[in-house]
């Protein structure tokens, strides 16, 4: 049975600095136990949303409820949140235990019962026998996990992040992200996670709220998101994406001098962009009924390790001054068999995977 308290329900939230909108009209919903990820680039509104959940920051007006209860004039302390910053704040004179136990003392909880909820949230965030330690002799993991600590100790319902893991290296992050979701998981509190990093938000989020120009732009699972972006924007930010302009008119669409095959429905005549996933297409040594086929040249070739890199330079002729990007698994093709730069090629895009939005959109 699920605890309703743990929902969190933003309405019509709205944050101005004079003329410019830091967040507009938002409005959405985070269920019980959910890990949710605001996601968007840098002044896309994310942050300010968080640090409105938090307290922090007073919206002009708007609806924020942590059950069926109103906080929108509740301060930050009593809001029975917990929240990693960024920048981990913590204490550089205080060691690992008095950092952690820092929100207890806050709480006028007992020594003893802050002594064991320490060890217990240590514990939880794989610390162990740590506590002793001073701040500055901790690596930018250790620091991640007791910020972390920090958080849960007085076990909060909900569980505000943002961008905790930016400070850390590439190998690391991606560690601490399959972490941070088990012990989402573990702990089954409500979690509002921030972050830029599009791969991030895609592997650790039960939904993701993609926000930019302080305005939610698509709220939905990262399979959704990924595959069928509601516009340009959210096309070309998740992921990576070619975008080629093509025209619709009476359900017809066509690049250039080349019509394409559609499953999708298009109701809508204009300028639409056909959206190519990299991994979404194949080389075509025939061409297949159930696929769209564009001919070019191969420009560049690079080796990434589990996949190689294409870059596609399309016949001018047919498709006008286009290029896509084609990702292929090397462990399904060896290098021997791939194109050398310069030669031409025919790639495949399954009529399934041929995916448009709105052209009027890029930019948005």
């Amino acid at each position: 049975m699920t605890d309703s308290s743990l929902n969190i329900s933003i309405h019509d939230v709205t944050k101005t600095y004079g003329d410019f909108y830091a967040l507009k009209n938002v409005s959405l919903e985070v269920t019980s136990g959910e890990f949710l990820t605001l996601l968007g680039p840098s002044g896309s509104g994310k942050t300010t949303l968080l640090m409105v959940l938090a307290g922090f920051t007073s919206p002009d007006y708007g609806s924020v409820k942590f059950g069926d209860e109103e906080v929108i004039l509740k301060p930050p302390h009593l809001r029975g949140i917990g929240m990693v910053f960024q920048n981990y704040a913590l204490f550089p004179h205080m060691n690992v235990a008095e950092n952690v136990g820092y929100p207890q003392k806050l709480r006028g909880v007992s020594k003893e019962e802050t002594r064991k909820s320490v060890e217990e949230a240590l514990a939880t965030v794989k610390l162990d026998g740590l506590g002793h330690r001073r701040v500055d002799e901790l690596s930018g993991g250790q620091r991640q996990r007791v910020a972390l600590a920090r958080a849960i100790v007085f076990k909060p319902k909900i569980l505000l992040m943002d961008e905790p893991l930016s400070a850390l290296d590439k190998k690391l992050r991606e560690e601490m992200q399959i972490e941070l979701r088990q012990l989402h998981d573990s702990l089954n509190m409500t979690t509002v996670y921030v972050t830029h990093d599009q791969k991030e938000a895609l592997t650790m989020s039960d939904r993701i709220a993609v926000i930019n120009d302080g305005q939610l732009m698509q709220l939905g699972t990262p399979n959704q998101i990924y595959q069928s972006p509601n516009n340009a924007f959210i096309a070309d930010f998740i992921g990576e994406s070619s975008l080629l302009p093509a025209t619709v008119k009476n359900g017809v669409a066509s690049i250039g001098s080349s019509k394409l095959q559609v499953a999708q429905k298009l109701e809508k005549d204009g300028d639409f962009l056909l959206v190519i996933r990299p991994e979404k297409l194949f080389i075509a040594s025939t061409k297949a009924r159930d696929a769209n086929h564009f001919q070019g040249v191969v420009a560049d070739s690079i080796f990434q390790g589990e996949s190689q890199l294409m870059v596609i330079t399309l016949d001018p002729k047919t498709y006008g001054d286009q290029s896509l990007r084609m990702r292929l698994p090397n462990s399904s093709v060896s290098q021997d068999e791939l194109p050398g730069i310069g030669e031409k090629i025919t790639v495949g895009l399954k009529v399934v995977d041929s995916y448009f939005v709105e052209q009027a959109d890029v930019g948005a």
